[in-house]
């Protein structure tokens, strides 16, 4: 099975809709609830103009994994779903380092053109980010 094989049938709306996590609110310590979890304000992020997009890439990676699904139950061949597995990992990883990129191009750069301690935070969460990305 290729990858666009695994990838053919595209998920429902429904499905794909579970998959979209909203950070829950928390109260900072003078009790406000408008801080989301992680920290992070509500705003427009950098993946902002590609969200169509990158949606879109996340339901074909979304049916990868269904077939990868499929295959196992079916009982394919292991080194083909091997295959398949690192198709879909490599899918991911891209999206990954494309996330990145536009991180990188607007909050960071956001942050250094604002200074002060924002960009020193700013990078060291990035720095996080690939140490975790290179972990993989």
């Amino acid at each position: 099975m290729t990858t666009t094989e695994a990838g053919a049938g595209a998920p429902s709306t429904e499905a794909a809709g579970t998959a979209e996590a909203v950070p829950e609110a928390r109260a900072d310590v003078t009790g406000a609830a408008d801080v989301p979890q992680g920290g992070h304000e509500h705003g427009v992020h950098g993946y902002h103009k590609q969200k169509d997009e990158h949606l879109k890439r996340l339901r074909r990676i979304e049916g990868q994994i269904r077939g990868l699904q499929r295959m196992v139950d079916e009982d394919v061949y292991c080194i083909d779903i091997l295959t398949q597995v690192s198709a879909s990992t490599k899918a991911l990883q891209s999206f990954a380092l494309q996330l990145l990129e536009e991180h990188l191009r607007h909050c960071v750069a956001d942050a250094a053109v604002k200074g002060g301690t924002e960009i020193d935070a700013k990078v060291e969460e990035a720095t996080k980010a690939i140490a975790r990305l290179l972990r993989t």
